[in-house]
């Protein structure tokens, strides 16, 4: 959907267990390498991490893009989500930081919304208004209207799971009740991850399609209400549980017998999904609402 650029853009990605550094253009990732994230380390070391990382690629990018677990603020600050994915110091000036070591223009968005992006541009949105919401360890999100992301003054547009859990007065986070996390905490004393659960319930367990069950449940009620909320023509759903085939026909199922008129479509660049919408959204700044 755009032309070739002069050079490829630098992508990373920085998540709760590993950073991910990559050459892309367009949709094509040229080159990748892949490290531990240094949970306790703080912000400067992950970034001298990425810069060491890419050293090798120096003069091949023109741009660079980080996909981050977490807010992006206006300004390129960074803070957590959820602490207990990456411990980020609050307003922690990645783009700046990056920036100067990388000695390249930086831009930085939350992970889900690159992915919805990339998703949009080159994936299932096909260039529709869309939302996107991802299902794994916890559930994310992200929101295009009118070829614009949405990410709003500190960030968090589209991030549906930390809506608050209803009942819980605003303590507890949407994804608390219906995330990959849930899912094995559901389980505990039966299996160790959320892949477990899954596992059981195609031998046919009855109390991990229960899990499951209550799982979808909640997801659908959060597609339900961005659909409520933005009324984007399609939902794309991607993540390492929302992509699971019972997973996502259970969703179908459950949304078609409600109110919502959200029409669900899986994503279609998995993992790379974010890398690909960072890069690409790095040459196009002016792509993103506040």
């Amino acid at each position: 959907m755009s032309g070739p650029r002069e050079k490829p853009a630098l992508a990373i990605d920085i998540g709760g267990t590993k950073i991910l550094v990559a050459l892309v253009a367009g949709d094509k990732v040229i080159e990748r390498h892949q490290l531990p994230t240094p949970r306790e380390a703080g912000g400067d070391a992950w970034c001298a991490a990425i810069v060491g990382a890419a050293r090798p690629w120096m003069g091949r990018y023109s741009v660079a893009g980080a996909a981050v677990t977490g807010a992006i603020s206006d300004g390129g600050r960074w803070s957590a989500l959820n602490p207990d994915i990456l411990p980020i110091p609050t307003g922690f000036p990645l783009q700046s930081t990056l920036a100067r070591h990388l000695d390249v223009p930086v831009l930085c968005a939350n992970d889900a919304q690159a992915a919805a992006w990339g998703e949009y541009r080159y994936g299932a949105g096909g260039g529709r208004d869309m939302g996107f919401v991802t299902i794994s360890t916890g559930v994310g999100g992200g929101i295009i209207l009118g070829g614009r992301l949405l990410s709003g003054t500190h960030g968090l547009a589209g991030s549906i799971g930390q809506l608050p859990l209803p009942g819980s007065h605003g303590r507890d986070a949407a994804e608390s009740a219906c995330g990959g996390r849930w899912i094995a905490k559901a389980a505990a004393g039966r299996t160790d991850d959320a892949r477990g659960v899954f596992v059981a319930a195609d031998a046919g367990a009855a109390w991990a399609n229960d899990i499951i069950n209550q799982s979808v449940v909640g997801t659908a009620d959060l597609i339900a209400a961005l659909q409520w909320i933005a009324d984007p023509e399609i939902i794309v759903v991607g993540g390492g549980i929302g992509l699971v085939p019972r997973y996502f026909a259970a969703l179908e199922a459950h949304l078609a017998a409600g109110p919502s008129r959200a029409m669900l479509r899986p994503a279609q660049l998995g993992a790379d999904a974010g890398i690909i919408g960072i890069a690409d959204l790095a040459a196009n700044v002016n792509r993103i609402s506040s």
